[in-house]
């Protein structure tokens, strides 16, 4: 294996480590809002960054809808958190930490490749969380937000399979 796709692993293998020992128990309303913020911006900075990279067209319809899903997501989150009076982690706040997030990914022809898998991993995560969260809590507000968030997350999940596999995806409603 080659030291990138080494890195990649190691990171992605820690990101999904790190979200799954946050949502093995349930979190405050505070705490999620502020993890699912940061896990939404380090996917919307990974999709600007493979934006930018990319010369696939698939690849960029892909990072558009993630984007747009992604910033639609926390801006209701910072909603969410308003009405709740909790505090909203400043957007500067949320850029720093997300970089922890965003694994490493090879230059070249790798690139578009371990950027899908990445996104399937990170998806997967997500889906776990905000699932797990919508379970556990009591406030309706969060429950709202899971129930809308979700069919967009599965819909990021299967497109990213579709480009892990080669395939062109197709956006579903949802």
């Amino acid at each position: 294996m080659s030291f990138m796709a080494t890195r990649l692993s190691r990171s992605c293998f820690a990101l999904l480590l790190g979200l799954s020992a946050g949502a093995a128990f349930a979190q405050s309303p505070a705490e999620f809002i502020e993890d699912a913020s940061t896990q939404g911006m380090a996917d919307i900075e990974a999709s600007r960054l493979a934006h930018q990279k990319t010369s696939s067209k698939a690849v960029k319809d892909y990072t558009i809808v993630v984007i747009n899903d992604r910033t639609t997501a926390n801006q209701h989150l910072a909603k969410i958190a308003k009405k709740l009076d909790l505090p909203v982690a400043p957007r500067e706040q949320l850029i720093s930490k997300s970089k922890a997030l965003i694994p490493e990914v090879p230059e070249g022809e790798a690139f578009d490749a371990a950027y899908a898998e990445s996104q399937v991993k990170a998806t997967e995560a997500a889906i776990e969380q905000i699932q797990q969260q919508a379970e556990a809590t009591e406030v309706p507000e969060l429950k709202a937000f899971a129930e809308e968030t979700l069919p967009k997350l599965q819909n990021h999940l299967q497109m990213a399979k579709a480009l892990k596999a080669g395939r062109v995806p197709e956006q579903l409603d949802g």
